[in-house]
């Protein structure tokens, strides 16, 4: 048998050496957060764990170790059969639960005793996630940034896109955090990941920068929708270089009416976000936008709102959390098409 107990400062710094890692916590756990790439065999499913806890407070702690035990084996015995064919002789797999106890233990040793070498996450996803929140602002330091700046509707998404298939490298914060970054930003269908997760997704994505070469980011405030930005990250972006694009108003319109379409699509869902400005608008400018959403004049709502909502304080809100905003190297552009943000793209790969 070959359990090996591994130190989650180690695991950090060398997830890539497993053949597969593993998650024996509940599907309510693991959709909480995990490690990147792990799957999830729950030694004790979400209904289980639960009977498993009733079980502990309303008979007795024996009795529920019982009853977790019979449970926990059929589970294991299902994942090896769903699951065996495809592990070799020299498997080599890591297993973690929340802190490293009984339930990756148990699915340990049965692996194990078949013969698998089985590395074990000491101090379980609870010790993982301390010490990766230890690692971040040390990824997000050691980095080059360029942060794209420019009011709503200037085309910093398509650019960063742009970038990315250009070969750039990009940290898409939008993107992972499922949210266009704005009070009208949240995606129809599409929810937030946790905190948690979010905040794993930003590490997995901070580590696999080269630091020798620029990573392109959008100028965005302390959140993403819900999410917060690990604060060494958001001083980083803020002392970085930064590029000012600069596209004209109708343009702005025209390019916010495609990347929003679902509100064109849906007007009542239009309306019903655009009661979450009554507080900073007041009730009859939004009253107004209403009766727009309604008469299907959503160049004019958009054109309205950029000029009441959002552009007024933008540039003195980034001068103040950028400090070199003043000497940003402007991007004018003139349509926001895709060929314009690949040809801007190829031309800051240039220089960069």
């Amino acid at each position: 048998m070959s359990i090996h107990r591994i130190a989650a400062a180690d695991v950090l710094h060398a997830l890539g050496g497993y053949d597969a890692i593993i998650d024996a916590r509940s599907e309510a756990e693991y959709a909480q957060d995990r490690l990147p790439g792990a799957a999830n065999w729950p030694s004790l499913h979400d209904d289980e764990r639960a009977r498993v806890g009733t079980h502990y407070r309303q008979v007795s702690p024996f009795e529920a170790r019982k009853l977790g035990a019979a449970l926990v084996a059929r589970n294991i015995a299902a994942h090896l059969e769903a699951h065996a064919d495809q592990m070799p002789r020299g498997w080599k797999p890591l297993v973690y639960c929340w802190r490293g106890g009984q339930r990756s233990h148990a699915l340990a040793t049965v692996l194990a005793q078949i013969g698998y070498s089985v590395h074990v996450l000491d101090g379980g996803y609870k010790a993982f996630r301390k010490a990766m929140l230890v690692d971040l602002p040390a990824q997000a330091a050691r980095l080059s940034w360029r942060v794209l700046c420019g009011p709503t509707g200037s085309g910093k998404t398509r650019l960063l896109h742009a970038l990315a298939q250009a070969g750039a490298q990009v940290l898409d914060l939008e993107g992972l955090a499922h949210h266009r970054a704005s009070v009208l930003g949240a995606i129809p269908g599409d929810a937030q990941p946790t905190q948690k997760h979010f905040d794993m997704l930003l590490w997995q994505a901070l580590r696999q920068f080269d630091e020798g070469r620029p990573v392109f980011v959008e100028a965005e405030s302390k959140k993403v929708g819900n999410l917060a930005l690990p604060e060494a990250l958001v001083a980083a972006m803020r002392a970085a270089p930064c590029l000012r694009l600069e596209l004209d108003l109708a343009q702005r319109v025209a390019l916010l009416l495609q990347d929003y379409g679902y509100f064109t699509r849906d007007p009542a869902h239009f309306r019903e976000r655009l009661d979450a400005l009554q507080g900073l608008r007041g009730h009859a400018t939004v009253a107004r936008w209403k009766e727009l959403v309604d008469r299907g004049d959503f160049a004019d709502v958009v054109r309205e709102l950029l000029e009441k909502h959002y552009d007024p304080g933008y540039a003195r809100s980034t001068r103040r959390n950028f400090s070199q905003f003043a000497t940003a190297t402007e991007l004018r552009l003139h349509e926001g098409s895709q060929a314009e943000m690949q040809r801007v793209a190829a031309q800051l790969l240039r220089a960069n």
